[in-house]
């Protein structure tokens, strides 16, 4: 944070994940931005910054780093966003994560370690892994939202979510039933 009023400027999402054994199939874990207009906070995402979309129209989020095997030193994948430049029509941006399916259906327990951490400069906003959503297919992990005076605020947000990625990003802002 810059000062009580700016709130959250920018923040940086990391994943990471270890390889799958020999001979299984690779775990593919993505990041994903999903940014929401006012009015709309709950509903289908203005944009997605992800693997296939690695930067938003503005510029301001972006995937810095890109996995499809967990097989990087460190964090696997890395998303930036500069929340102090995105447009006041956005008041909320959902991060997430989802596995890609394309070798058969994979939960969150079946990836070797698991974890993400939300950080803004040197302060960690969160982290953890994905046990309590093990079962899971994708899951949201935390959220921005801009309050009245414009200064962005963070919020944990980790639920589990079972379903493809493509239908997951459309729906993942929606309020938990």
């Amino acid at each position: 944070m810059s000062g009580l009023s700016k709130g959250i400027e920018r923040a940086e999402a990391r994943l990471k994940w270890d390889p799958s054994p020999l001979g299984a199939p690779p775990s593919d874990l993505d990041l994903i931005a999903a940014t929401y207009r006012a009015g709309a906070e709950h509903g289908e995402p203005a944009y997605l910054v992800a693997f296939d979309s690695r930067f938003s129209p503005d510029g301001t989020i972006w995937l810095n780093r890109d996995s499809t095997d967990g097989k990087g030193l460190g964090f696997d994948e890395v998303l930036t966003l500069e929340l102090d430049r995105l447009g006041s029509d956005y008041t909320r941006v959902v991060l997430a994560v989802a596995i890609q399916q394309g070798f058969g259906r994979k939960e969150f327990q079946a990836v070797a370690n698991p974890a993400y951490q939300i950080v803004t400069g040197y302060t960690v906003l969160a982290e953890g892994d994905f046990t309590s959503v093990g079962a899971a297919t994708a899951a949201t992990v935390a959220e921005f939202t801009r309050t009245a005076s414009g200064a962005w605020e963070f919020h944990s947000l980790l639920a589990g979510f079972d379903t493809d990625p493509d239908t997951f990003s459309r729906t993942m802002g929606r309020r938990p039933s």
